[in-house]
């Protein structure tokens, strides 16, 4: 059951201590279950736990290519690894080993890319993807999810560990506007309609759903009716939902904390080329690298707020 609770206010739970208590439930509840870290479970709350229990836990250092390759060793003989690093090494540090050893040879992981886009802040632009969903959705037969919020975070984990395949789950340590009832369950493949519109539809993900519910609540005030969507899971897209939304308004927008080359933007770009084709804008970082800055600088640096949302949402409209 899914309860939608949005007005704006930030969760109280940051998602680095959902999954400092949801990893560790996990892996207590199934003996299957085994995590591995990169050398940063002191960011994520995992490191008391893991100290205590070596043998549910492993620090794989810093070696996250090494750490897939752990990983897949432990899938083959029947476990359910989830392995962590920052997004910007969870993609395209460990991508060879993702695709060989877990998906060309069909070994079921959960990888967690934690601080994807501008969530990594002071970290700048080495540490800053922008491109790790083109990545795993590149991957055969791969599961890519964009966090909403810390309820969707535990929902999320419960179903990836059961779940065949590479997942790819990425999600900021800190805060998040709160948008689901804890206890909320967010099926894995199905979009979620959090607002309804009859002029156009938001299709985010991530940061970037209280940017669109922002926006969208503006607009109403011009006498624009926005619908939003919550595209959290963008590999295997909702085709369905895209083509509803799509027939419904005649005007798509979508809004990603990612490169619009390869994620959301070129996800639903594909469905509307294919069944429903109607105009459509994105709201995406641009053909750019990363660099140091507060979350607040950085969304307005690449152009990832609720007033670049709105604009997109009248620029598409001035095209049906």
């Amino acid at each position: 059951m899914i309860k939608i609770v949005y007005n704006g206010e930030l969760d109280p739970r940051l998602c680095k201590q959902v999954l400092g208590s949801t990893i560790p439930a996990l892996a207590e509840a199934d003996p299957d279950v085994i995590y591995l870290d990169s050398d940063l479970m002191n960011c994520i709350g995992t490191a008391k736990w893991g100290a205590a229990h070596p043998d549910r836990a492993i620090n794989c250092g810093i070696a996250e290519a090494n750490m897939i390759g752990v990983a897949c060793g432990l899938a083959s003989e029947g476990f359910k690894p989830i392995v962590h690093s920052f997004g910007c090494f969870s993609s395209r540090r460990c991508f060879d080993q993702a695709f060989l050893s877990a998906g060309y040879a069909k070994n079921d992981i959960t990888i967690l890319g934690t601080d994807p886009g501008v969530t990594a802040t002071m970290n700048g632009g080495t540490h800053m993807p922008f491109e790790d969903m083109a990545l795993y959705r590149a991957l055969p037969g791969s599961t890519v999810i964009d966090i909403t919020d810390p309820t969707m975070l535990e929902s999320v984990l419960h179903q990836c560990v059961d779940l065949p395949g590479v997942k790819y789950v990425r999600v900021g340590r800190k805060s998040y506007a709160k948008v689901y009832e804890e206890g909320s369950e967010t099926p894995i493949g199905k979009a979620i309609t959090l607002r309804e519109g009859s002029d156009a539809v938001v299709f985010a993900t991530g940061i970037m759903i209280h940017e669109a519910m922002q926006a969208a609540q503006a607009l109403e005030k011009e006498g624009i009716s926005v619908a939003v969507v919550d595209m959290f899971t963008v590999k295997p897209i909702d085709v369905d939902a895209v083509c509803e939304w799509a027939g419904k308004t005649g005007a798509v927008v979508t809004a990603e904390n990612h490169n619009r080359y390869g994620g959301l933007t070129s996800a639903v770009s594909e469905v509307l080329g294919a069944r429903c084709p109607v105009p459509i804008e994105h709201v995406a970082v641009e053909d750019e690298f990363g660099e140091v800055g507060t979350q607040s600088y950085l969304q307005k640096r690449f152009g990832l707020t609720a007033e670049h949302v709105a604009e997109a949402v009248r620029k598409v409209i001035s095209r049906k």
